[in-house]
């Protein structure tokens, strides 16, 4: 299975509420933060919510298992 890289670039001071419960889910909290996450529905889901606060960058299953 794939995985996805996030990074979180933008602050969640002035964002809705929806999308702070959202960056917590993802497991960010704060700017340049980044996490590795499967690549599935639920995470594809929750990243369209905050596609303005984070990148997105897919790692190659190689560097995925590392």
């Amino acid at each position: 299975m794939s995985k996805l890289r996030i990074r979180q670039i933008k602050s969640i001071i002035d964002a809705k509420k929806k999308q702070k419960l959202t960056i917590q889910a993802l497991g960010l909290g704060r700017p340049n933060y980044e996490v590795i996450q499967p690549k599935n529905a639920n995470i594809l889901g929750m990243i369209n919510v905050v596609k303005h606060m984070v990148t997105v960058e897919e790692l190659p299953d190689t560097e995925a298992q590392q």
